[in-house]
C-alpha cells in the first residue's frame, strides 16, 4: 500500500514538470530521481512504466527515458445506444435471464478510498500474505526446465498429486482438474452439470459470486435455508422434489456467510438425498486452509465419503495466499470430469504453467507450512478482537455463530432496519461493510451484514472500525427517530 502511494505521488510529480523538456528530451537518470525525490529505485522504476503506459514518456534500454511526442486527437466516440436493443433483444427468449448482477462480487474486490477500514474484503492482508514465499517460489520455477512450455491441459502431474493427497478419500490426480482459481472452478462445474433455464439449487444465504455464476450461465438459483450445522436436509429434498433440479451447490465448511459446518449427522444425509434425486453436489471447500488455531479437528471433505461420482469438489488456494495466485482445482469421479475438462479447454486452454510450476515450488517448500501456522493463529485473534468488539460496542447486532476457520462474522441487524443506509453511514464514517442483501437469491429474512477480519492491518484497526461502525449506526438510529 505504501508503495503504490509511492509511485502515484511521483507519477504525479513527474507529469508536472514534463512541460519542462522538449518533444524526445531526455528526463534525468532514474538514480538522480531516486536522489531528488527521495524514493527507492523500485517506484522509480513503476513511475516511469506508468508514464510509459499512458504515452507520455518513452524508455530505452540502456538510454533512459524520455518525453514522448504528443499523441494526435483521437477520434470523436461513435454511437452505442443500439447496443441496449441488440442486448435486450438477445436475452428475451431465454429461459432465465443471462444479465449479471456483479455488485455483491465486486464489493469485496474494489478496494475502498483511503484511510477506509476494509471489513469488506475476501482476501488475506497483504501483511498475511506470504509474499516472500511465493517470490522464492516463482523465481525457482522460472528456473525449471520446461517451465514455460505447454504445460497438461489437465494440469502439472505434481500439482494434481498434492490436491489429491490434500481431498483424500476415493480421489486421485486422475480425478483432478487444475484450473484457474475457485470462481473459474465454479463457473466451469455449473455450466457442464447444468442447461440453461433449469435449477440449481444453492445454500441460503450463500456467496455472491455463486449466484452471479450460476445466473451467467442461465441457471435459475433456488434458495435452500441453513442453520448453524449447514444445510438443512429436509428442506433439501423438498427443494429437489419441488424443482427437478439435478445440481446443490453448497460450502459445507464454514460457511459463506453464515460460517456454518455441515454437522456429522447431516452429512450421509445430503449426500443420500442428492444420490436419491440423480443429481450432483457441487462442493466448494474454500477455506480449509484458513482453519483458526483453536478448531481442533476438521471434518473430510464431503468428497471423501462419496463413493459414487455424486461430489464435484472445488478448492483453491488463492484464499490462503494471494488474490493473484489463482490456482485451484475441479475433482470428480466419472464421464463428468470429461465434461469439466472439456468446458475448460474449449474456454482458456489451460492454466499457465509457469504459475502451477510456482506452486508446487510454494506448497513443496518448509515456508507453506509456517505460513499456514501463523495465518491460523492470526485469524483466531483476529476473531477474537472483533467478536469482544462488536459484544461491548454493538449489542444490538445479533452475533448468532463464531466461527473457528474462515476469515469473517455475519451479524444480523434488528428487525427493520435499514441495511443499506447502514452501510452508507459506515462508508461515510471509514469503514466499509458488506450488506447481507447480495447473499440471498430471493428476498432475505432479516436484514444482515457481513464483516470480514482478514483483510484489515491489525487488531488495532479492528478496534477502531467497531467504533466507526457504532458511528454510523447511532446515525442511522437517529434519521429513523426522527
Amino acid at each position: 500500500m505504501y508503495e503504490s502511494s509511492s509511485v502515484a505521488a511521483l507519477v504525479k510529480s513527474l507529469k508536472a514538470e514534463l512541460h519542462r523538456y522538449p518533444v524526445d528530451g531526455k528526463l534525468p537518470s532514474s538514480r538522480a530521481m531516486v536522489e531528488s525525490y527521495r524514493v527507492s529505485p523500485v517506484t522509480v522504476s513503476r513511475a516511469l512504466a506508468q508514464l510509459a503506459a499512458e504515452g507520455l514518456v518513452v524508455t530505452r534500454p540502456g538510454a533512459g527515458a524520455f518525453r514522448a511526442r504528443p499523441r494526435k486527437d483521437t477520434a470523436r466516440p461513435g454511437d452505442t445506444s443500439w447496443q441496449e436493443i441488440a442486448l435486450s433483444a438477445d436475452g428475451a427468449t431465454d429461459a432465465a435471464p443471462r444479465a449479471v448482477d456483479a455488485s455483491g462480487v465486486l464489493v469485496t474486490l474494489a478496494a475502498p478510498p483511503p484511510g477506509v477500514i476494509e471489513f469488506n474484503g475476501g482476501y488475506l492482508h497483504a501483511s498475511l500474505q506470504p509474499e516472500q514465499a511465493m517470490a522464492a517460489a516463482l523465481a525457482r520455477a522460472g528456473r525449471r526446465p520446461g517451465a514455460w512450455g505447454r504445460p497438461p491441459v489437465d494440469g502439472i502431474p505434481e500439482l494434481r498429486e498434492w490436491f489429491a493427497r490434500g481431498i483424500g478419500g476415493l480421489v486421485t490426480a486422475a480425478d483432478v482438474l487444475v484450473t484457474a482459481g475457485g470462481q473459474s472452478a465454479l463457473s466451469t462445474a455449473l455450466r457442464a452439470l447444468a442447461p440453461p433455464g433449469a435449477s440449481v439449487l444453492v445454500e441460503s444465504p450463500t456467496y455472491p459470486g455463486m449466484l452471479a455464476v450460476a445466473r451467467a450461465a442461465g441457471l435459475r438459483p433456488v434458495p435452500v435455508p441453513v442453520d448453524s450445522d449447514g444445510v438443512r436436509p429436509a428442506l433439501l429434498a423438498d427443494a429437489f422434489r419441488a424443482t427437478g433440479s439435478r445440481v446443490f451447490v453448497c460450502q459445507p465448511l464454514f460457511q459463506n456467510p453464515t460460517g456454518a459446518v455441515l454437522s456429522d449427522a447431516r452429512r450421509p444425509e445430503v449426500l443420500r438425498i442428492a444420490r436419491e434425486a440423480g443429481a450432483f453436489i457441487v462442493e466448494d471447500d474454500f477455506v480449509r486452509r484458513l482453519v483458526h488455531e483453536d478448531a481442533g479437528p476438521l471434518p473430510r471433505p464431503l468428497a471423501t465419503d462419496d463413493h459414487d461420482g455424486v461430489v464435484v469438489h472445488v478448492c483453491s488456494l488463492t484464499k490462503a495466499t494471494s488474490p493473484s495466485l489463482r490456482v485451484g482445482v475441479l475433482a470428480a469421479r466419472g464421464p463428468v470430469y470429461e465434461r469439466l475438462r472439456s468446458i475448460q479447454v474449449v474456454d482458456s486452454f489451460f492454466v499457465p504453467r509457469p504459475i502451477q510450476e510456482a506452486t508446487v515450488e510454494l506448497v513443496g517448500s518448509p515456508a507453506w507450512n509456517r505460513h499456514l501456522r501463523s495465518v491460523s493463529g492470526q485469524l483466531r485473534d483476529r476473531r477474537d478482537t472483533l467478536t469482544a468488539a462488536l459484544r461491548g460496542s454493538l449489542p444490538e447486532l445479533d452475533l448468532p455463530y463464531v466461527p473457528s476457520g474462515g476469515y469473517h462474522l455475519w451479524l444480523r441487524l434488528p428487525d427493520g432496519t435499514d441495511e443499506a443506509a447502514v452501510v452508507s453511514a459506515a462508508l461515510r464514517a471509514g469503514v466499509a461493510v458488506a450488506p447481507g442483501r447480495p447473499y440471498f437469491s430471493a428476498e432475505p429474512p432479516a436484514p444482515h451484514l457481513r464483516l470480514s477480519f482478514a483483510g484489515v492491518a491489525g487488531q488495532g484497526e479492528i478496534t477502531e472500525g467497531v467504533r466507526r461502525l457504532r458511528t454510523a449506526y447511532d446515525e442511522v438510529l437517529g434519521q429513523d427517530r426522527r
